[in-house]
């Protein structure tokens, strides 16, 4: 499975961005789909997930009341919605592919494929 992520960029605080993540090579609809992100100097940090039927979702602290993922299997795309932004949300931004049979509570290392990143920088 390749990913591609996109949709970054320099947006002010209290903006908003929307990062999606197309899938290509492999039966998208069979995987969870997880971001990532990582801050310079800082270890990689969970944002959030959503499992393979969109139903259900988890969240990592910081995303938690201002993010929202969602998925559209029928265009192998997920989605992550990301209002009212900190400069501390400064990060390259991952998706990653997580197996149907794992939970939603699994760790990085369990994320089969990833994309390239995607770069979120929000300015004071």
């Amino acid at each position: 499975v390749q990913l591609q992520a996109c949709g970054g960029g320099l947006v002010q605080a209290r903006g908003s961005l929307r990062l999606s993540c197309a899938a290509s090579g492999g039966t998208f609809s069979s995987y969870s789909v997880g971001w990532f992100r990582q801050a310079p100097g800082k270890a990689r940090e969970f944002v959030a997930v959503i499992g393979w039927s969109g139903h259900s979702t988890h969240y990592g602290l910081p995303a938690q009341g201002r993010f929202t993922v969602s998925r559209d299997n029928a265009k192998s795309t997920a989605y992550l919605q990301m209002n009212s932004l900190k400069p501390e949300d400064t990060a390259v931004y991952y998706c990653a592919v997580l197996p149907i049979g794992y939970g939603l509570g699994s760790p990085a290392m369990q994320y089969d494929y990833w994309g390239q990143g995607t770069q979120v920088s929000v300015s004071s």
